[in-house]
């Protein structure tokens, strides 16, 4: 499969980095075709800025300078986005690719009045990675807003019956050596399962 691995992480230095190569070694290894779209290593501009949001909803106009984005979700059969949870949230850098790349015309179309359609039906497979500096009673009882959006909000854009899962490690602050290794096993056998 073609897999579009969107990853949100600042430091080369981090745990997220060690997962990521797990997964894209994973990936590899079943030979799938993988595109590794590092979003701070691109230098992702994530601001939706005036003149952007004026041109929303003009198909003409709205996919002005992220083009190659485009084309690389277009491409993609499967998609792992991996990122760390930061107040409770997606980082910044990751938001904005949703609020700049998820718009009328590219993942959706909004030709028939009130009755949206999706664009990413060529997307079989979702899977999330992310990690929470607090523990998983505290995520839920914000709502755990992250895996909601991996796994409601990315589910309508795409096939359906597509399948979406979504790996967590919670409390990763005071996560020992142990349960970060069982965490990149965990990631490891979620993307060789891939098929």
């Amino acid at each position: 499969m073609r897999i579009l691995y969107l990853y949100c992480h600042p430091l080369e230095e981090s745990f997220h980095a060690a997962i990521r190569d797990a997964g894209i070694a994973a990936l590899c290894a079943n030979g799938h075709e993988v595109d590794l779209c590092d979003l701070y290593a691109e230098g992702f501009q994530p601001v939706l800025t005036a003149e952007m949001r004026r041109d929303y909803h003009d198909l003409s106009l709205n996919r002005k300078g992220i083009e190659g984005y485009i084309d690389r979700l277009y491409h993609a059969e499967a998609l792992v986005v991996q990122f760390p949870t930061w107040c409770f949230g997606f980082p910044a850098m990751l938001k904005g690719f949703f609020d700049r790349i998820f718009g009328p015309g590219i993942t959706f179309d909004l030709s028939v009045p009130g009755k949206p359609r999706p664009m990413l039906q060529h997307i079989r497979h979702v899977v999330g990675i992310s990690t929470y500096g607090r523990d998983r009673l505290r995520a839920f009882l914000v709502g755990n807003p992250p895996r909601k959006m991996i796994t409601r909000y990315l589910r309508w854009f795409v096939a359906p019956g597509a399948r979406i899962r979504y790996c967590a490690l919670y409390h990763m602050n005071v996560a020992t050596e142990a349960q970060r290794k069982a965490f990149l096993a965990r990631v490891t056998t979620e993307l060789s399962s891939l098929r």
